[in-house]
């Protein structure tokens, strides 16, 4: 009973999360905080075993997704390595905060976190005229990045600045609730800096793949992990991963971006209630 329900957990997880950036920690950390309410054998899960447990799972499903991304040139590792010089960084401060949170406020904030995000989706023209406006061929510390998707040229631009400012944030909600930050990067390459959901998803997922590794190492060495629940859902993670990139490649970009959108509005609404 328990190995069906980690697998099904890490595929299902790894399956959303790789279809759009998110990296799985929004399925994976509410379902286990949803099971801990009913299962006594999910009686031993806190915000620091589940969060590092749900780093640890986002190791195999960025991996996974992001070698299928790869083979169809979906991935702007240029940008990925640049937003990560934030988010490591980031990623460190939020495992450290992460042990002075209790459960019930644990929710709460995650909740409150997601539905913001969400909400920016509905002032999205906006954010991308502003966006657009900021992207001169004569500004100072921006990159300039084009891709071809779909038999059309690409172009979009940011601010290193702002970019690795914003990656930092992001890696320190990694670490602080284990969601992997892909809500947030995704959410910001879309709306701050012009990216196309199918490169923006992609190369969240390579950037999820790497900090969750730093982060995940931290919360080992604080020896926050059971492994002998969070090995049951590593092959489900990892074949998720696979099959979520392969059906992203196959979507539309609006479909992408209003999956996103639904499953941040319904989760944030179910752990807040």
């Amino acid at each position: 009973m328990i190995l069906l329900l980690m697998l099904i957990i890490g595929l299902t997880s790894a399956f959303v999360g790789s279809l759009v950036g998110l990296g799985g920690g929004l399925i994976f950390v509410p379902a286990l905080l949803f099971l801990a309410e009913y299962f006594e054998a999910f009686d031993w899960v806190n915000p620091q075993n589940v969060v590092a447990m749900s780093l640890l799972i986002m190791i195999f499903t960025g991996l996974s997704s992001t070698l299928t991304y790869l083979k169809n040139n979906r991935v702007d590792i240029y940008s990925g390595l640049i937003f990560l010089i934030g988010s490591i960084p980031g990623a460190l401060v939020g495992v450290w905060l992460n042990r002075y949170v209790e459960i019930e406020s644990f929710e709460l904030y995650f909740g409150i976190l997601v539905l913001f995000l969400a909400s920016l989706f509905f002032v999205k023209d906006y954010l991308l005229k502003y966006a657009r406006n900021q992207q001169g061929k004569d500004k100072k510390f921006y990159i300039h990045r084009s891709f071809e998707l779909n038999g059309d040229t690409i172009s979009y631009s940011f601010s290193i600045i702002v970019g690795i400012f914003i990656a930092f944030f992001v890696g320190l909600i990694s670490g602080l609730f284990g969601i992997g930050g892909g809500s947030l990067m995704v959410t910001s390459m879309i709306l701050f800096f012009s990216f196309p959901a199918h490169i923006a998803a992609p190369t969240s997922m390579f950037m999820i793949f790497v900090s969750s590794i730093v982060s995940s190492s931290a919360h080992i060495i604080a020896g926050h992990l059971v492994w002998s629940y969070a090995l049951l859902a590593v092959p489900g993670a990892w074949l998720g991963g696979v099959l979520g990139a392969k059906l992203n490649q196959r979507l539309n970009g609006q479909v992408v971006e209003w999956i996103l959108r639904i499953l941040m509005i319904i989760i944030g609404l179910r752990l807040i209630l």
